[in-house]
């Protein structure tokens, strides 16, 4: 039987205070206060006992004491799970040309993006975004199906994924790196999600290597 007059514990966990995630999350825009008290941090430690956690944009290990601690652990994560399981999945979507994006709502599991599906929606681009505003598509698409899930729950289903499992592997700097005999149109996808400074796009040429940040005018 559901207790309408319940109050849930709903916590926000996040990699870093003040992350590309975390900016687009504060307490007074989240919906149904009526319903949820929220906590958002990104200390681990403070979740304990919470009907509902949101993992979000969050690359540490977490443990099953962790995941023990709380009646429902979720992330979100940017592919049709199990396809696309792994890191930065929106961006090697994007190198592979795609501008619909799936997205999935699922448990938390021990084993890396395992767990059992209990929403999927679509991140739409159209191809011109570049880094800052893809991130902020991607914040809003996680936003929507995280209300969608908080508008029905405590009713939901889980369903265990299906289907043959890829996995996109961890992206470092040196995957920023151009082409110069390739050209700038081969090469858009690549610069669309280079972050211009923490993995700014660079080349070599004669010897030495150059930057080249990006950025839209106003044209």
């Amino acid at each position: 039987m559901i207790d309408k007059g319940k109050k849930y514990s709903v916590g926000f966990l996040f990699d870093e205070d003040n992350d590309w995630i975390s900016n687009f999350f504060s307490e007074e825009s989240l919906p149904f206060k009526d319903k949820y008290d929220y906590t958002l941090s990104s200390d681990k430690n403070v979740f304990r006992n919470f009907d509902i956690v949101f993992i979000l944009g969050y690359t540490k290990i977490l443990d099953s004491e962790f995941l023990d601690k709380n009646d429902l652990n979720m992330i979100v994560h940017e592919s049709d799970l199990p396809r696309g399981r792994g890191y930065s999945p929106v961006q090697w979507q994007i190198l592979e040309g795609k501008d619909s994006i799936p997205i999935s709502l699922f448990e938390a599991d021990l084993e890396i993006d395992s767990g059992e599906i209990i929403s999927k929606d679509v991140l739409y681009l159209d191809g011109s975004e570049l880094y800052e505003e893809i991130r902020g598509k991607q914040a809003v698409a996680t936003k929507k199906i995280i209300k969608e899930f908080l508008k029905k729950y405590p009713i939901y289903e889980r369903t265990k994924q299906k289907g043959k499992e890829t996995v996109y592997r961890k992206r470092n700097v040196t995957d920023s790196e151009l082409d110069v005999n390739a050209s700038i149109k081969d090469q858009f996808q690549l610069l669309r999600i280079v972050n211009n400074d923490s993995w700014p796009a660079f080349f070599y040429l004669k010897g030495k290597k150059y930057y080249l940040k990006i950025m839209q005018g106003d044209d």
